[in-house]
């Protein structure tokens, strides 16, 4: 008789269409593991998102009306989800949020159940409401075994913990997919208009105030007053932010300088990364900081700053360029560093790819989530 898959039913506030950090993780660790069945329950947000959809060895659950407010209705919804659903030993949840929270219930009408926590929080932990810091600590001290995507996680979890439950576990690349390809770089080049002598800088991320574009827009105006050679910036992303900083881009007077592409599909970004001279984020809070891994894989150097997990990969001038919070001229004088010093480049592309290649690639992270499975 065959033996049938093992089941992991997973909980996570949001998943495709929705991309970010935890949902290309879940994806890229289930692909990794074929033998592994993955029902996920998550918020519908949307209704065009449909209700039940396969994909592979996993079958998405979307619960709720179909709009926004529909995460905040995960709790119970996918409470009840997950026990209709419920047959296996392991309930897995990604952040500490609203759909851990219906894990959590589920723990507590089945004990004997294995609850897994993964922690992929980009927020500071100090910045959060009152509420939300209770549950989360709520959350965390019934977990029976918790991943965390940086040291910075892994201490605060700990804090919390107080048991030897606590793994590291970063998020990593996808090496075949994010790798540069001149060629594609030269022909999205042409389709945006960029001269083959102007320099780019290029940054990825959600346009949402913890990402810093604002503060890299001000730093790449001042630029402009200082350098004598044709620069570019491209932002990549989407967000509540971007009427205001359309607005920026008008108020500094760099139409011609800056191009806001909008959300681009996550295997195409590699092609946009390949055509840049450097990446920048100038980070208020992260994670981990998986736009800069990628960055990194495709041959770039990569300016940061020293918050959450950053610092777990980015050695100040070995593997990336660090700059402190919020100062905009150091920030102006290090992307123009960059842009200018041949040998500081190349060093930080070597360092950057070596590390990636090394310690962050999905097969070695799935294979060590399907051991703890």
């Amino acid at each position: 008789m065959e033996q049938e898959s093992k089941k992991i039913l997973l909980f996570t506030t949001a998943f495709r269409p929705m991309i970010g950090g935890s949902e290309i993780a879940i994806e890229e660790i289930a692909r990794r593991l074929p033998d592994i069945f993955f029902e996920i329950v998550t918020a519908r947000h949307n209704r065009h998102n449909k209700k039940v959809e396969n994909i592979g060895n996993m079958r998405i659950h979307r619960v709720g009306f179909g709009y926004k407010f529909d995460k905040y209705l995960l709790p119970i919804l996918g409470y009840l989800k997950g026990r209709e659903l419920f047959e296996s030993n392991i309930i897995h949840a990604y952040q500490a949020s609203f759909g851990a929270m219906a894990a959590y219930l589920l723990k507590l009408e089945f004990p004997k159940t294995k609850f897994i926590l993964t922690l992929q929080e980009g927020k500071k932990m100090d910045e959060q409401s009152w509420l939300l810091k209770i549950v989360r600590k709520t959350i965390i001290r019934k977990a029976d075994i918790i991943t965390a995507i940086s040291n910075y996680l892994k201490v605060f979890a700990e804090e919390i913990s107080k048991r030897d439950n606590v793994i590291l576990l970063p998020n990593g690349v996808d090496l075949m997919i994010f790798k540069r390809d001149g060629l594609e770089g030269s022909e999205i080049k042409q389709r945006l208009g960029i001269k083959e002598e102007e320099r780019i800088v290029i940054t990825a991320s959600r346009l949402v105030e913890k990402n810093g574009v604002g503060i890299l827009l001000k730093a790449f105006a001042l630029m402009q007053e200082k350098i004598n050679f044709d620069t570019r910036l491209v932002i990549v992303g989407d967000g509540p932010l971007r009427r205001k900083l359309e607005q920026a881009i008008d108020d500094y007077g760099l139409a011609n300088k800056v191009l806001l592409l909008g959300t681009v599909d996550h295997e195409e970004l590699p092609r946009y990364l390949s055509m840049a001279d450097v990446f920048v984020r100038h980070s208020l809070s992260e994670g981990l900081g998986n736009a800069f891994l990628e960055a990194m894989a495709c041959d770039l150097p990569v300016i940061a700053t020293p918050v959450g997990g950053i610092v777990d990969f980015i050695t100040d001038g070995e593997t990336g360029i660090l700059t402190r919070v919020n100062d905009v001229e150091q920030l102006c004088a290090e992307m123009n560093r960059v842009l200018v010093n041949i040998d500081l480049k190349k060093k930080l592309i070597n360092n950057g790819k070596s590390l990636v290649v090394e310690k962050y690639g999905w097969d070695n992270i799935a294979h060590v989530m399907g051991r703890l499975y």
